[in-house]
C-alpha cells in the first residue's frame, strides 16, 4: 500500500536518509521544502494533490488548509503530540475529514536534560556571563520544584536527584511511582513557596503562572523553561525577573514569540539554540515519523 504522492511542507528535520526512504510509500516523486510557509495559501499550494504530508511544528496546518486539501489522507507531525489543544494541526476539522493525524514523543528529552543541567551550573558557578550569588554554588541540596513531570520532567526529577538536590514537583495527577523514589508532590502554590529553582515542562498553549504565582515564588530564584512556549502570563514574569537576584533560563523554543524582549535582559538567559535538536534526536525522530506511517499503511492494507 502506498500513497498517491507525499510532500513536505516544511523543514521537517528529517535525516536525509529518512527522506529516501519516504520515497517507497509514495507512488509519485515526493516534495521537499526546506523552509517555513508564511500563509495559510502558501501551505495550501504546497500541499496540491498530495495525500499524505509531513509537516513541524513550525508550520500551522488550520481549518482552512484542510477543507482546502480534497486529497489529503494522512497528516504526519515531525512533533510532539500531546493533544489537541496543544496541536499545531487543527486536528478536530482533520477528523471530521476523515484524515489520520499522528505525532511522535520523547525525541529530543536526552539533549533538553543536558541544556539544563549544564546552564544551571553555569549560572551557579558563574562559567557563564552570571553568577545566581555572590559565591559559587553547588547543585547540591539546591531545593528545585518541576512543574509537569512528563517524560522530560520525570528525566530531569532523576538527574537532579542524583546530584544531591532536593526535587519536589507538581502536576495533575500524581506521579507515586516518583513518589517512592523519594520525589515529593506538592500543591502548586506551596511549591513555589518552598523551592529555590522551577523548571517547566508543559505542553504548548498552557499558561499555569501569573501575577500571584510569581509573588509567591518571590525574589533571588531560577525559573528554567524548556516548554514550546510561555507557560505563564509574561507581563507578570516581566515584572518579576526585574527584581533582585532573579534569573530565568530558556533555549529557543522556550521563548516563543518574545524573543527579541526577552533578549533585552541579561538575567534572562537565551542562547540561539533548541536544546533538544541534536543529531541523536533528529534520528530518534526520523525512526518514530517513518514507523508512524507504515502502521497507518499497514491498517489500510488490513
Amino acid at each position: 500500500m502506498e500513497f498517491n504522492k507525499i510532500a513536505c511542507i516544511d523543514k521537517t528535520g528529517l535525516e536525509p536518509w529518512a527522506i529516501e526512504e519516504l520515497k517507497k510509500y509514495s507512488i509519485k516523486p515526493i516534495e521537499v521544502f526546506d523552509d517555513y510557509p508564511e500563509s495559510d495559501n502558501e501551505i495550501i499550494n504546497r500541499i496540491k494533490s498530495a495525500d499524505c504530508i509531513l509537516v513541524s511544528w513550525n508550520t500551522q496546518i488550520s481549518k482552512k488548509v484542510i477543507e482546502n486539501s480534497k486529497h489529503l489522507k494522512y497528516i504526519g507531525m515531525c512533533c510532539s503530540l500531546y493533544d489537541e489543544n496543544s496541536s499545531n494541526v487543527d486536528i478536530k476539522t482533520a477528523r471530521v475529514n476523515n484524515i489520520e493525524v499522528t505525532g511522535v514523543r520523547d525525541y529530543g528529552d536526552e539533549g533538553v536534560i543536558e541544556f539544563i543541567v549544564s546552564e544551571l551550573i553555569r549560572l551557579l558557578k558563574g562559567l557563564g556571563e552570571n553568577q545566581w550569588k555572590n559565591e559559587a554554588v553547588e547543585l547540591t541540596q539546591r531545593i528545585i520544584g518541576i512543574i509537569g513531570m512528563g517524560t522530560t520532567g520525570r528525566m530531569l526529577a532523576k538527574i537532579a536527584s542524583a546530584f544531591g538536590m532536593k526535587v519536589y514537583y507538581f502536576s495533575r495527577t500524581r506521579k507515586m511511582d516518583m513518589e517512592m523514589d523519594g520525589i515529593e508532590w506538592l500543591p502548586l502554590n506551596e511549591l513555589l513557596k518552598t523551592v529555590e529553582i522551577i523548571s517547566m515542562h508543559l505542553p504548548k498553549n498552557t499558561v499555569i503562572l501569573g501575577t500571584n504565582e510569581f509573588h509567591l515564588f518571590g525574589d533571588g530564584k531560577i525559573l528554567i523553561n524548556t516548554s514550546l512556549g510561555t507557560p505563564f502570563e509574561v507581563p507578570a514574569f516581566l515584572e518579576w525577573i526585574k527584581r533582585k537576584g532573579n534569573y530565568a533560563i530558556y533555549d529557543e523554543d522556550g521563548s516563543g514569540g518574545n524573543k527579541n524582549e526577552f533578549e533585552k535582559y541579561n538575567n534572562i538567559i537565551l542562547p540561539k539554540k533548541v536544546a533538544g535538536w541534536t543529531k541523536e534526536a533528529r534520528e530518534r525522530l526520523s525512526i518514530k515519523v517513518l514507523k508512524n506511517i507504515e502502521e497507518f499503511l499497514k491498517e489500510l492494507n488490513v
